[in-house]
This record gives C-alpha cells, sequence and structure tokens, in this order.
C-alpha cells in the first residue's frame, strides 16, 4: 500500500463538536466511524501523515452550505468577520485536542515540526500530523499569537478562510465564479507573509481570492502553495484555480492538493456524492500538465466537504490510487503524487 500525505482535512473541528469530555481523542484513536477520519481508518487507507487544519466557525449559524451548493448555480452568503478573543480561544481548544490525541496514542499519532520530523514519523508507523491553520482570524495584528502558534508547532497558515479578516478577503462559495472576488491584502496581511516568511511557515493560497494570491505572489520567498484547490479550467467554481495562477506556482517550485470535494471536482460544480473518482484523476491530469509532476499532491478536505462515495472516507483511499493506476499513472509518479512532492515542498 502506498503512504500518503494529505493536504488539509478538518478532523478536529469534527472532534471538536463532539459532547465527550476527551474532545474526541478516543473517538479519533480508538474509531468513531463518524465522518471520513480517524485513526483506525487512515491506517486502513495508508495516510501516512498530513495538515491537520485548526478552523474556527462562526458564532451564527451559516446554513447548510453542502444543501446550497447541490443547486446548479449557487452564491452562498459569507458569515461576518469573528472576534479575536473566540477565534483564540476555539484555536487553542482545538490545537489541545490535537496535542493531547499525541500525547494519548502510545506513540502512534505525532506532532511533527520539520520535514525530518515527518520522514522519521512514517517510518516508525506513526501518523505525522503537521498543525495547520485555516483561517488567521486568531492572529493578532501584533502577531504575538503567531509567536505563541509557531513555538506550539505550527507550520502552515491559511491567511483566510473564505470570511473576511483584518488581513485578506477569501473567495465566496460561488458558482459559477472566477477568483477574482474582490481586494487583495490588507497592510496587516502583507506584514504577515513576511512573518511567516520569517518564521518558515507555510502559506496556503487555498480560499485566498485572486488579487490575495497576486499581493502573496509578489511579497512571498517561498513556494507558492494551495493545499487543497483544483483546475478553475475543468470546474469554473471561485475556489478553484486558474491556469495563470498555476503557472506562477510552477515557477516557484509550489504545489496544489488535488481537493477532494465534489462541488471543486465536477464540471456543475454541484455538492453530490455521487461523482466518480475519475473526476480527481482528471483535475490531477490538469493540474500536471500546467504544474509539472512534482507539484501536484492530495489535499482531501476530510471531514469538510462532500466526497465522492466510491471513495467513502479516508480508507477508501486505495480506490483512488487503483483509479489513477487504471488512468495509466506508473508507480514512480504515484509515489512523487501521494507523498513526495509534499515532502519536498515542506522541506
Amino acid at each position: 500500500m502506498l503512504p500518503i500525505f494529505d493536504g488539509h482535512n478538518d478532523v478536529l473541528l469534527r472532534l471538536a463538536r463532539k459532547a465527550e469530555s476527551d474532545g474526541g481523542v478516543a473517538s479519533f484513536l480508538d474509531g468513531d466511524g463518524d465522518g471520513h477520519l480517524d485513526l483506525p481508518r487512515a491506517k486502513a487507507g495508508g495516510l501516512a501523515g498530513g495538515l491537520f487544519a485548526v478552523f474556527v466557525p462562526s458564532h451564527e449559524l451559516e446554513g447548510d452550505r453542502d444543501e446550497m451548493m447541490r443547486a446548479a448555480e449557487y452564491d452562498v452568503p459569507l458569515p461576518a468577520q469573528t472576534e479575536l478573543t473566540y477565534a483564540q480561544g476555539y484555536a487553542l481548544q482545538l490545537i489541545s485536542t490535537l496535542l493531547r490525541t499525541a500525547r494519548n496514542s502510545g506513540g502512534e499519532v505525532r506532532v511533527c515540526c520539520d520535514a525530518a520530523e515527518i520522514r522519521e514519523s512514517m517510518e516508525s508507523g506513526a501518523l505525522a500530523t503537521v498543525l495547520h491553520i485555516e483561517g488567521a482570524e486568531p492572529i493578532d495584528g501584533d502577531f504575538k499569537m503567531l509567536e505563541v502558534l509557531h513555538a506550539a508547532g505550527l507550520r502552515s497558515l491559511g491567511i483566510v478562510w473564505s470570511r473576511p479578516n483584518i488581513f485578506g478577503h477569501g473567495v465566496p462559495f460561488r458558482f459559477p465564479s472566477s477568483p477574482g472576488t474582490g481586494s487583495g491584502l490588507t497592510e496587516a496581511g502583507r506584514a504577515l507573509v513576511k512573518a511567516c516568511n520569517d518564521l518558515k511557515i507555510l502559506i496556503d493560497l487555498s480560499h485566498l481570492n485572486e488579487a490575495g494570491f497576486w499581493d502573496v505572489a509578489s511579497l512571498t520567498d517561498a513556494p507558492l502553495v494551495a493545499s487543497h484547490s483544483n483546475a478553475h479550467a475543468l470546474c469554473p467554481h471561485s475556489r478553484n484555480l486558474t491556469d495563470r495562477q498555476l503557472a506562477a506556482i510552477r515557477e516557484t517550485g509550489g504545489l496544489v492538493g488535488v481537493n477532494f470535494a465534489t462541488c471543486f471536482l465536477r464540471r456543475d460544480g454541484r455538492m453530490l456524492a455521487d461523482t466518480p473518482l475519475e473526476d480527481i484523476v482528471r483535475h490531477t491530469d490538469h493540474l500536471i500538465e500546467h504544474l509539472g509532476i512534482g507539484g501536484v499532491g492530495f489535499g482531501s478536505d476530510f471531514d469538510g466537504a462532500v466526497i465522492p462515495a466510491a471513495m467513502g472516507s479516508v480508507a477508501g483511499l486505495p480506490k483512488l490510487v487503483e483509479a489513477f493506476r487504471a488512468a495509466g499513472y506508473d508507480e514512480a509518479t504515484l509515489k512523487q503524487l501521494c507523498l513526495e512532492n509534499w515532502l519536498r515542498v515542506l522541506e
């Protein structure tokens, strides 16, 4: 079974919403069968590691986005910006869940702070987790919290989720739409890019609008990375990347993680589980054409979206690998796609 490194999941949010006193730690370690991801299913599917997202939900009910995104066209209203103290408290809750999961795992889950630790973790058979924040709402304008979170293991940061914050603007969940949906980074956002470069924190471009994308591209000295995004040419969703953006990512030796969320895969942009695995292969083909084989990995969005029913959960990753083999992908290419490209960029 090929080991797989995944660029994005939302399992920490799913666990935080559980009522049990341990915040979902036992559910993850023992396996609860809910959602897409827990440790037993990760082992069954060959998941060797990944970026584990800390996402702060909004105060107000956001409505059923998945239901809205089953329509032929949609423009889902975005929630308002969250308050700093609320965002920090919620983020710390999720980070605590990850740290306690690793501590209680008997060495089967590790929090890794560099690529060498990821490799060591995988060689020992442990699940290598990397702390990622999706949306910089927990970060203050003076970056004091950024320093604290970096010390706790933060190594990847998405400047925005889709709602606005003090650093920039994300794209709405809109189909059909280009990613050019608003203004770019604020002055605080531009300073955040520099601060992340100084600390060697990966800047994740997924969810950022096109103006913000080009702002980051003009400021950063690191490879451009979109952890869970697809090809706009194949699915004209605001969240997907244009060929011009892909060209910029390739120039920096960056990477795009193919997103398994069906609304970013399907030509009709609909969030429907009845979506063939071949749609993931189709987007991967396009991304490789524009990025080269070294610039593409996986960014599943497990526990954050509707994925193809044929995969079902992380345990279904071998079915996806077989779909790539059926499409003519050889073993050397699959090793790059499944693991080596992410490790190269993180290194």
